[in-house]
């Protein structure tokens, strides 16, 4: 009884306004009264476009968080890291004999000396050896032979003991550095690791200390689960060999990263011949690639949420459809008292932009709300894209446009004598 009050109170309202020419405000009011005599449905009806409009907001910001943290965790390897690789060519001797055309510690020495910015540096010689544990036991390691500011290019933490300075290097101490998986493995933790001996080749190496990168990177860089890194000029009584294959550089500000390693190759190629290749890595083409992939994965993800609000549409065409059945009498009298097809087609979309649009704000604060809420309630940072709010909004207006057309026309069309007489 209360429904049917209101819609005879819609309608008086719709005799007593009607007239040739109807400016919005009064369109909104008529749409603004349609909601109010069929509240339960159009709330269903809007149920989806809430859910779609939040859907956004919130893949968005999953988007955005992850792309974050990924670009951070990137970030700490060193967002000023240039790695000089050594990718082929040989040298040509007296006796006709070829050798690859390794990179040495004289042109790290002329790196330094030329580019300006470089703070650390560090080349590393790779070999793999059995290490003796005692008691009989051995393990096979990779051993890098790296200077003390591998620390600082590496980002490398120290979680027991310490990393091995410039006396242990000069004095060619018999130390090493183990990474945490193989102290674990060997020792049962980090400190039970420091002060141990093991032995490469008859060698005994004390282990001063127990390290891990700032972000993992087993398996795709040169450390690996089985890492013992020693001083540089002890790791060469064990190759016999001046060369390295990678040297390391980071520079005082990673906007001097692209020129410096472009100058680096420059650098390294006039030191030799020129069908050697060398290649200079940096962290900017990797976050550079990480991050259009993100963002493709983000929009990806977000149009996959728009096709809620796509379902939702239908849906608000068919309750527009409804609605204009019930009120086939009512648009009868309208077009009687001088309504033309394009007041009437204005009422019905309006009523369904503003079912839409309904929707849409309610989702996209609940939307806004849950990441804003999470970030102020919890220590991690989570960035919120206004601009899928914009996006959502925006959609629910298109959706109510093009889903509630149809119904519009539809009222629109119909024979006003026809529908005088419909009971």
């Amino acid at each position: 009884m209360i429904a049917e009050s209101r819609r005879i109170t819609s309608f008086d309202r719709t005799l007593a306004s009607a007239r040739t020419t109807m400016d919005f405000s009064e369109v909104f009011r008529l749409a603004v009264d349609s909601f109010r005599a069929s509240k339960v449905r159009f709330l269903l009806t809007m149920l989806g476009m809430i859910i779609g409009s939040a859907s956004i907001i919130l893949v968005a910001t999953l988007g955005l968080t992850g792309k974050q943290y990924a670009m951070d965790q990137l970030t700490s390897m060193g967002p000023n890291k240039v790695e000089l690789q050594y990718g082929g060519g040989v040298t040509v001797g007296p006796d006709n004999t070829s050798t690859p055309d390794f990179m040495t510690h004289d042109d790290l020495d002329a790196v330094v000396e030329q580019v300006p910015g470089v703070i650390a540096s560090s080349p590393m010689l790779e070999f793999h050896e059995n290490i003796s544990i005692g008691g009989g036991l051995t393990k096979e390691t990779m051993l890098l032979g790296v200077s003390p500011q591998y620390r600082v290019v590496r980002n490398l933490r120290v979680l027991a003991g310490r990393f091995f300075d410039d006396e242990d290097t000069l004095g060619h101490q018999k130390v090493a550095v183990m990474v945490k998986p193989l102290a674990v493995t060997l020792y049962g933790g980090s400190s039970a690791a420091v002060g141990q001996t093991i032995s490469v080749k008859g060698i005994p190496f004390t282990i001063i200390g127990v390290f891990e990168e700032s972000f993992n990177t087993y398996g795709i860089s040169e450390i690996s689960e089985q890492t013992l890194l020693v001083p540089y000029p002890v790791a060469r009584y064990f190759t016999g060999t001046n060369t390295v294959k990678e040297i390391f550089f980071t520079m005082s500000d990673a906007a001097m990263v692209p020129s410096a390693a472009r100058r680096i190759l420059e650098i390294i190629r006039s030191r030799h011949r020129a069908s050697s290749v060398y290649n200079a890595v940096t962290l900017t083409e990797l976050l550079v690639s990480m991050a259009k992939i993100a963002d493709m994965l983000t929009i990806v993800l977000t149009l996959a949420a728009a096709i809620t609000l796509i379902v939702s549409g239908v849906g608000i065409m068919n309750s527009m459809l409804a609605n204009i059945q019930a009120r086939i009498r009512e648009i009868g009298i309208r077009k009687a008292l001088g309504a033309t097809r394009r007041e009437i087609r204005l009422q019905f979309l309006t009523e369904a932009v503003f079912l839409s649009l309904s929707g849409g704000v309610i989702g996209t604060v609940i939307g806004l709300a849950i990441p804003i809420t999470a970030a102020y309630l919890t220590p991690v940072k989570i960035p919120v894209n206004y601009w899928a709010a914009v996006i959502a909004l925006v959609t629910s207006v298109l959706v109510g446009i093009i889903f509630g057309t149809i119904p519009a026309n539809r009222a629109a069309r119909l024979d006003p004598v026809e529908t005088l007489k419909y009971e």
